[in-house]
């Protein structure tokens, strides 16, 4: 209950991931370095598919989204650590907390609908492939973007909606890089029960629905290469599967360990490093995955790169 002694808290101190000068230097100088790699690298890829006619059909579509995504999702979580780095204390506004989790919970969640979007895409060209035209046409690849997206927004607005009506009345010192929902929920005062069960529930949906979509996927894929004949045949199906399977791997498994696995088995600074996985590490990571293990894009940017040197 409220009180005469209560203060409103309309904004917060961002602890980050250290409070060492020589290691904040370090972090910051390291950090930049990835963020610039994220972004270069991302846009690089969606350029590269833009203007390579080879890579103008429905996985590619999905992974130039993939790689916008990831910008978006890089962005919303490393500037303030970044600036954390400079700075003896960072603060952040409360209405700017949860603009940024909201971005952070909509991108992720989108990455989670659109890997998924990507197993559903491989299931239909390696099971079905004389219908794969048909059951992935233009309209059902822009329907199934639409939808990665809304959800990102549906799932984000069941975060926000829960924080707003919070209320924060004692200390404001976030123990993280950056404004995440358990963090937030710790300062707050009064009832948490519908703010923690709401997004829970939301969240629990997407990850179980998603992940649940690419397993299934996978499996009929790997049954239907298993009835190949030809060594060649199995291979080249496989290896269009590869980079995909290791993208899943690295995010989804991070994102469980923060979000499934219970508090009491890990630490604070646990959580930290793996948060930094699926929000830094890994939008870094998925260009270099997609492209040095995948011999399309790598020979989309040999011919790009000979036409670029033929004009010149």
């Amino acid at each position: 209950m409220e009180t005469e002694n209560d203060t409103t808290v309309t904004e917060f101190i961002i602890l980050g991931l250290t409070d060492n000068p020589t290691v904040c230097a370090i972090l910051f100088v390291l950090f930049l370095a990835v963020y610039l790699v994220t972004v270069l690298g991302n846009i690089s890829m969606i350029l590269l598919i833009r203007s390579s006619p080879q890579l103008h059909t429905p996985m590619y579509l999905f992974l130039s989204h993939l790689a916008f995504v990831d910008i978006g999702y890089s962005t919303s979580v490393t500037p303030i650590m970044l600036i954390s780095f400079l700075k003896e204390k960072t603060t952040i506004p409360l209405t700017d907390c949860i603009a940024q989790l909201a971005s952070d919970v909509a991108f992720g969640t989108t990455e989670c609908f659109l890997l998924a979007t990507m197993a559903y895409d491989r299931y239909v060209a390696i099971c079905s492939p004389l219908l794969y035209s048909t059951q992935m046409s233009t309209m059902v690849c822009f329907l199934l973007l639409g939808g990665s997206y809304v959800g990102g927004c549906m799932n984000a607005s069941s975060f926000t909606g829960c924080l707003m009506n919070l209320y924060f009345c004692g200390p404001n010192k976030i123990d993280h890089f950056f404004c995440d929902l358990f963090p937030l929920l710790k300062l707050s005062c009064g009832h948490i029960y519908i703010a923690e069960i709401s997004p829970a529930i939301s969240s629990a949906s997407v990850l179980i629905s998603t992940l649940f979509t690419i397993i299934v996927s996978y499996i009929y894929v790997l049954h239907a290469i298993m009835q190949m004949r030809s060594t060649e045949g199995r291979h080249k199906a496989f290896s269009t599967c590869t980079s995909h399977l290791t993208a899943v791997t690295l995010f989804y498994g991070t994102v469980l360990f923060v979000y499934v696995m219970p508090k009491s088995s890990y630490s604070a600074d646990q959580v930290k490093v793996a948060s930094l996985i699926y929000t830094v590490v890994i939008p870094m990571l998925n260009p270099l995955i997609y492209s040095l293990r995948n011999k399309e894009v790598k020979e989309a940017m040999r011919k790009l790169m000979a036409r670029t040197h033929w004009y010149s």
